[in-house]
């Protein structure tokens, strides 16, 4: 009839107008899920990250010596500092910040190994020790810089058009290249100006 339909239309205007009945909600189980997934992939990260840094710190004490025990220094404070920042910031560490931390410590890496090779040039060149230091780091910080600020700019592509994990990654790789700069050009050029100043004559590199 007539009023019913009327009597029904009213009645689902109310329901869209002031949402569902109330209807009393009962608890009847409890679900939990653990992280063990999760936390083995981080693990697993993790076990990567210290894999390849041995590696890398035993072939540069192996292949510059004085000049690598310097290099891993610097790959040392590089990581502390990166961690600093994002405790500093609240940050969390996931999966995708250990994978811009590994991608950062290989650039810090490489960094270093342009800057050895340029002094051991200027070495082999004839020049003395310091200014074959000074030489070298001014001819391999256009090559470091080039190399970090294009990565940058791919950083800054993923931190501004990208969510979640690519984010994460984003901000991490961002501040790991912040880092490994300040590390390979200006913490390195320090330790080496005070060995220098502290009576060191020849580095083997």
């Amino acid at each position: 009839p007539p009023q019913e339909v009327l009597q029904d239309s009213q009645a689902l205007v109310t329901v869209l107008t002031h949402g569902a009945y109330k209807a009393p909600v009962h608890k009847v189980h409890d679900y939990e899920v653990g992280p063990s997934l999760g936390e083995d992939t981080v693990n697993a990260g993790v076990l990567a990250m210290m894999v390849g840094s041995i590696i890398v710190v035993v072939f540069m004490l192996i292949y510059y010596r004085l000049a690598g025990i310097v290099a891993n220094l610097a790959l040392l404070l590089n990581v502390v500092l990166i961690l600093a920042i994002l405790i500093a910031f609240n940050a969390a560490l996931t999966l995708p910040g250990l994978a811009g931390i590994i991608l950062t410590v290989g650039m810090a890496v490489d960094a270093n190994v342009i800057i050895n090779e340029r002094i051991r040039e200027e070495l082999r060149a004839g020049r003395a020790l310091r200014a074959a230091i000074q030489t070298g780091y001014a001819r391999a910080f256009w090559t470091v810089f080039d190399a970090n600020i294009t990565t940058a700019l791919a950083g800054v592509i993923l931190l501004n058009y990208t969510t979640g994990p690519l984010h994460g990654f984003a901000v991490t790789l961002l501040i790991g290249i912040v880092c490994s700069m300040f590390t390979a050009v200006y913490f390195t050029r320090r330790i080496f100006d005070m060995l220098v100043d502290r009576g060191l004559t020849e580095l083997k590199v």
